[in-house]
């Protein structure tokens, strides 16, 4: 049995050690076949994260929300920093152990908080954080210096010598063509300050770019069960022939997927999601009962489950990274390891209804 980060469990319990390289951890199951998991046998389970020699647990947290309120819409608001520590330890305490970040959320101030956390843990944790936006008030920058000074400035926030995944932070095409990148990369590992690197891929089609042109070892890219493109449109296919990682970013579909927003929900100050048109976000509540209802759970902790375990369900997806703001959260998420995949009639359920429905309006932004 393989317990956090791939160390064996005995009866002493849970040994708990840096991340491995465990090239000899048999795999869940072939890309895209249903997750079989065994509830009784460990709470969270940890899965490969592609030929990379690294395991992380099945359910990650997601550290957008933590960053707390940046210009425009471009984040979930105001937060609280207590509060935010509170929901990492809890969730390092329940075994989750990849953390997804990025030098944007909060403007850097998501990777403080990780650090903070983490430290005295470190080898408890795999961060994957980003490059590429470090401000969203300001375009992107790809180049090899900035890609490099990305990196150094997020070791000195985390207070770490290394990152585990540099991923790069939906990069245009002509990025991931460039010899420049790869070469900056293959030097930041080759100096120890990144484990492994990665894409953030703004859809589907980004992701299957950098997996083609660019062979990327991990990429992200969003996937719920109001968002199946990654299936419909073979990136998960994909993934799998590369030997590659999937990480499933936005799993609750900003929440919607919870249920527990209807029409007279008003977003905070500051929340991307009041930046949505009223059509769209009409359409992700009633997308949402709907599907809820096909997963025969209730809003709240039942269909939060539902929807994180539709998306361990196929076996290429290395993480899922639902965003956590408070401990109990996050405690709601580990559990989705810990109940395993959908029954496999209940994923075909979501699957069918998606194949019938468009849970994206035009224009998906207010005026």
């Amino acid at each position: 049995m393989t317990s956090r980060n791939g160390v064996a469990r005995s009866s002493g319990g849970a040994t708990r050690r840096a991340p491995i390289s465990m090239r000899s951890a048999p795999s869940r199951s072939r890309p895209n076949s249903p997750v079989t998991t065994d509830p009784a046998a460990d709470p969270m389970k940890y899965r490969k994260l592609g030929e990379t020699g690294i395991l992380v647990s099945e359910v990650g947290f997601g550290a957008w929300g933590i960053g707390g309120r940046t210009a425009g819409a471009t984040s979930y608001g105001d937060t609280d920093d207590a509060q935010s520590l509170r929901a990492l330890h809890r969730a390092l305490d329940l075994g989750i152990t990849l953390f997804d970040t990025s030098s944007a959320y909060g403007s850097g101030h998501s990777e403080v908080l990780i650090g903070r956390a983490v430290a005295g843990r470190r080898g408890e944790a795999v961060i994957a954080t980003k490059a590429g936006y470090d401000d969203w008030t300001k375009p992107p920058d790809f180049s090899a210096a900035a890609i490099r000074r990305s990196t150094e400035l997020s070791l000195k926030r985390i207070g770490t010598d290394y990152l585990d995944v540099l991923q790069l932070h939906n990069p245009p095409s002509d990025v991931l063509a460039a010899g420049e990148t790869k070469e900056v990369l293959a030097s930041l590992a080759a100096e120890g300050k990144i484990r492994s690197w990665g894409v953030s891929a703004k859809n589907p089609a980004g992701a299957v770019e950098a997996l083609r042109g660019a062979g990327a070892p991990i990429v992200q890219a969003n996937f719920n069960m109001m968002d199946v493109r990654v299936v419909t449109e073979g990136l998960l296919d994909e993934v799998g022939r590369h030997g590659a990682a999937f990480i499933a970013r936005t799993p609750l579909c900003f929440g919607f997927l919870t249920g527990t927003i209807d029409r007279s929900t008003v977003f905070a100050a500051g929340d991307h999601r009041a930046a949505w048109s009223r059509a769209q976000l009409d359409n992700w509540i009633d997308g949402a009962r709907d599907l809820i209802s096909a997963a025969s759970a209730t809003p709240g902790r039942e269909a939060v489950l539902s929807a994180l375990r539709f998306c361990l369900s196929f076996g290429t997806v290395s993480s899922v990274i639902p965003g956590v703001l408070h401990p109990a959260e996050a405690e709601t998420n580990a559990q989705a390891s810990e109940q395993g995949a959908l029954p496999a009639d209940v994923v075909e359920k979501v699957l069918a209804i998606n194949a019938t429905r468009d849970f994206f309006v035009s224009p998906i932004r207010a005026s």
